[in-house]
């Protein structure tokens, strides 16, 4: 890389916070969680320094040559777009090659300042979109190196129902265990939905919370500048006083790190629930337990995270008509996993999209456009244990492929004649070309079916949902 460093209070039933949020606190006070004593983060001594060398204080952790190289070569595999000062991922060993003395010193002395981050909203798949705060290059590399030092410090005391941005863990061990809880008998879910999470962190509470383990006060008045940071919109630089916008590669732990206040709440509570990122479901036997659940929740998460329920999304129902990180369940007593309509809708949304950009290519070339988003979307939901939903999709697709075909040919003389050459009598050719139904119709007739079989699809190189949904699960 070329980087070289220069020589709380008891909570009642309804979720109620009975004491007063205070700013600071002495470490003798434990971390104000039931069961957790509140341990303080310390720096690892160096690997390269003498036998017995005193850790070095966090700060000078997070600026240790090996950490940043280490941090250097995951912002470099990660990539992502330039910040606000258009400086690409491949131009900065060049640039802090040359001003990292400078750098590090302002790090040090703490008068080192964040650029603002840059934003970009993207669309969300259920609608609307979603902020995305895009740090420069420089700052990226700062905050993975600051990320390397503080997820060890913090993860061994997040909740095992947590399983968001954590390393060894995924959204498949999230819904294996909603399904697990669902099969014991707890089948109502409280689906919580934040509202606007990233967006509504407060500043001065997520800075408590980091407090309590973080002892290097450097550092944490560095994390309170990241947070700070403005926003920069049409050129115009806003100052933050709340969120942490997605987009930065500390952003994910500083989410865990405020909303771990609530597992610990709920597993005080001796509920089962999961939760990825803001993403969080809690079940319950009955709709009545999970409506003063949701109504206590709300609560707590306002009084003591300053956080908001967004209660047009927020539901008390049956699992099998919600979803979760994409799955959904069977209503059977041993329930089953499955991909949720929405996003089976996603799915055929992004197929037509493509469809639409393949309309004049080779049909070849679609399926090989194709393929990667076969691949990709059976990967993630190879934990289904239902087929039915792979099979329609399946036969969907063929389908659309033939109505590709079909509307490529455009006329009935150049239908009758490509008919033919794939098989057709001349009279059924003819009678199929010139029936006068729409593409769609014909996609799905015998006509169609018979001159363009699955076999034929197969060896242009359409891959199979369903038998590629198998082999993964049977790898896995």
């Amino acid at each position: 890389m070329g980087v070289e460093p220069a020589p709380e209070g008891s909570m009642n039933r309804g979720g109620t916070d009975n004491s007063v949020e205070r700013p600071k606190r002495s470490r003798s006070d434990g971390d104000g969680i039931a069961g957790d004593p509140g341990t303080a983060c310390q720096a690892v001594p160096a690997p390269d320094g003498p036998a017995g060398d005193e850790a070095p204080p966090l700060l000078e952790e997070v600026l240790r040559r090996e950490n940043l190289r280490r941090a250097y070569q995951r912002v470099r595999s990660n990539a992502g777009a330039a910040g606000v000062d258009g400086m690409a991922v491949r131009d900065l060993p060049a640039y802090v090659q040359q001003e990292w003395p400078r750098i590090r010193e302002e790090l040090l002395s703490g008068t080192y300042q964040p650029q603002p981050v840059r934003k970009v909203e993207i669309p969300k798949p259920s609608g609307g979109t979603r902020m995305l705060g895009i740090p420069t290059v420089l700052d990226r590399l700062i905050q993975q190196a600051m990320l390397q030092v503080l997820q060890p410090c913090f993860e061994p005391h997040f909740s095992e129902a947590s399983f968001g941005f954590r390393p060894g863990r995924s959204a498949h061990g999230a819904v294996r265990l909603a399904r697990d809880h669902i099969a014991a008998g707890h089948r109502w879910t409280v689906d919580l939905d934040l509202e606007k999470f990233f967006d509504r962190v407060n500043h001065d509470v997520l800075m408590h919370r980091l407090g309590r383990r973080i002892e290097d006060k450097r550092l944490l008045a560095l994390i309170g500048r990241y947070l700070r940071a403005g926003l920069l919109e049409g050129g115009v630089a806003t100052p933050r006083t709340e969120g942490t916008p997605q987009g930065g590669p500390l952003s994910p732990l500083l989410s865990n790190i405020l909303l771990d206040d609530l597992d610990k709440e709920l597993e005080r509570r001796g509920h089962r629930f999961v939760r990825y990122a803001d993403d969080c479901n809690v079940y319950v036997r009955s709709r009545a337990a999970g409506e003063r659940m949701l109504a206590s929740l709300e609560r707590f998460l306002s009084e003591r995270l300053r956080l908001t329920i967004n209660r047009s999304k927020s539901a008390v129902d049956r699992p099998w008509k919600r979803s979760f990180l994409g799955y959904t369940v069977t209503w059977h007593r041993t329930p089953k996993l499955k991909p949720a309509p929405d996003s089976v809708s996603r799915l055929k949304a992004k197929v037509r999209e493509r469809m639409r950009r393949g309309r004049g290519r080779r049909l070849t070339t679609v399926l090989a456009d194709l393929q990667p988003l076969i691949r990709g979307w059976t990967a993630y939901f190879r934990l289904s244990e239902v087929k039915r939903v792979f099979e329609d999709l399946d036969g969907w697709l063929r389908r659309k492929l033939r109505d590709v075909l079909w509307r490529q040919w455009k006329k009935p003389r150049t239908r009758m004649r490509r008919l033919i050459a794939l098989g057709l009598d001349k009279y059924r050719a003819w009678k199929s070309a010139n029936n006068g139904r729409g593409a769609w119709w014909n996609a799905g007739a015998s006509h169609m079916t018979c001159a363009v079989p699955t076999r034929r699809l197969r060896r242009l190189g359409l891959l199979s949902f369903l038998e590629e949904q198998r082999r993964l699960a049977y790898s896995a």
